[in-house]
């Protein structure tokens, strides 16, 4: 009885006669066309434009900040997974596994090694796909001399696969460099006749002039100076004879030809490889530029997803193997410039909107270092925050008078203020409190405010003398207040 979790549309029950019993082959049309033969692939690297989108490409990735988010990991395990990829040769790794997206697949074969009390990865190798392949049931398998066909089973937690768009029905992944295959053997034809046509065409024809009735050795002898001319700019001839220059007729239209024909190829590489074409179009403006990077970081981050999860699956085996059922942390990159800009776009924003942050957060969120920022300098402020400027003058003697018990003025005044004029800074609150008590009257605990804070905005300046105000008024009704219960 078939259960729901069953897997019931398999290869090997279809129609599908694709693995024939043995292996499943990759149904790239142009490693069809050509046996299987991944080696065409490999030797398309060697072409100058193809060579460097790959590098551009991978080095995109290498730029990236990685980490490690510990999650609900215990500390110590989080802390253990970062010293192990510091160990490993990361940039290598990354670079080997970026194969993938050249080829589709990428096998990636772990070295694993005692260290201490733990096993961990020694090295992580990439080893050539053409070496392996897919059964009927999609599982990667290792051909070998003994059993080229069917291949040896790949054993648990022995190789990372990185693939790029792989499906059930294509397991193998689709390879960037199937796209640039005709380009290539295109640009290379084109570039070969190229050189044909300037050999051919690139000076002028050369035409010797005799006699009818120029003897072959004349003729001969005329030849060997006109060969003289082309390679060595003279020559000798009769005194009855003339040699004339002929230049061909509109050979620039036909070698314009050629030159787009190749230009048109490095496009098509740029495309496949890129996602853009900017290096080559003569038309790209800023708009077209700014598309462009779009495309380039978008897909940036889809190779960087790609070898995050290959790292990922990594550390999982690495927990199990150690620690059992414990909760992995998780490796993941990302572009700090662009953190930066979105992090800094927010703080901003919730600054105007009244938040203030210590340096422990400018700390942790920028990476600055203890002592880069200066302490917060005691007295005036920059602005004042919304629940100051919330602060009324009318406020009732009844809402202090919460028990007989006898409250030290300053004592409720702070709490007071504490409490209606939340999250104003400390220093601000003893400031303005020093000051309160100072002054006999309001007009001179203007002059104070005036003298201490007279560089902020109007704005700013009313909310903080409107906040004093009410404290001086709540001073001056809590020693009423005092007065009364102790007579």
């Amino acid at each position: 009885m078939l259960k729901l979790s069953d897997h019931i549309a398999q290869r090997g029950r279809s129609i599908d006669f694709t693995a024939l019993g043995f292996s499943l082959p990759n149904p790239d049309p142009i490693l069809l066309a050509r046996g299987g033969r991944i080696e065409v692939y490999r030797e398309l690297r060697y072409d100058a434009h193809v060579g460097g989108c790959i590098r551009r490409r991978k080095s995109a990735v290498k730029s990236l900040e990685w980490g490690v988010d510990r999650g609900q990991s215990p500390s110590r395990i989080a802390k253990g997974i970062e010293a192990m990829l510091a160990d490993l040769d990361l940039e290598r790794l990354i670079g080997e596994a970026m194969d993938a997206v050249l080829y589709g697949y990428q096998p990636m074969e772990i070295l694993w090694q005692k260290a201490g009390s733990l096993v961990v990865p020694g090295q992580i190798l990439g080893k050539p796909p053409e070496w392996f392949h897919f059964n009927a049931e999609n599982q990667l398998r290792f051909k070998t001399r003994e059993n080229p066909f069917h291949g040896e089973e790949i054993p648990p937690m022995k190789f990372l696969l990185p693939r790029q768009d792989a499906t059930y029905q294509n397991p193998y992944g689709f390879a960037d460099l199937s796209m640039c295959f005709w380009p290539i053997v295109f640009k290379k034809g084109g570039v070969k006749f190229w050189l044909s046509f300037i050999e051919k065409f690139g000076s002028a024809f050369s035409v010797g002039k005799l006699p009818r009735g120029a003897t072959p050795a004349e003729r001969a002898a005329l030849l060997d100076s006109l060969e003289a001319l082309i390679q060595d700019g003279v020559a000798t001839i009769p005194d009855d004879g003339s040699i004339e220059l002929v230049e061909v007729a509109g050979k620039s239209a036909s070698a314009d030809l050629y030159e787009r024909l190749v230009m048109y190829c490095r496009s098509e590489v740029s495309i496949a490889l890129t996602g853009t074409n900017q290096t080559t179009e003569a038309t790209a403006n800023k708009a077209s530029a700014t598309a462009g990077l779009q495309v380039a970081n978008d897909l940036r981050d889809g190779d960087a997803e790609i070898i995050a999860a290959m790292i990922n699956q990594l550390i999982r085996w690495v927990v199990e193997i150690n620690y059992g059922g414990v909760v992995a942390p998780a490796f993941s990159f990302w572009d700090q410039d662009a953190r930066d800009k979105t992090q800094a776009a927010r703080d901003e924003m919730n600054y105007k909107a009244g938040a203030r942050f210590t340096n422990a957060y400018w700390e942790r969120a920028y990476g600055y270092e203890e002592g880069d920022l200066a302490a917060p300098a005691a007295g005036p402020v920059t602005a004042v925050t919304p629940a100051a400027q919330n602060i009324t003058p009318d406020v009732s003697a009844t809402e202090f008078a919460a028990s007989e018990a006898i409250v030290p003025p300053d004592v409720e005044l702070a709490d007071q203020l504490a409490s209606t004029a939340q999250p104003v800074m400390d220093d601000l609150i003893a400031a303005v409190s020093n000051m309160v008590a100072q002054s006999s009257d309001l007009p001179s605990l203007q002059s104070s405010l005036l003298k201490a804070y007279g560089d902020l905005d109007t704005a700013d300046l009313t909310n903080l003398m409107a906040a004093a105000f009410a404290l001086a008024e709540l001073k001056g009704m809590a020693a009423v207040q005092a007065e009364s219960i102790i007579s």
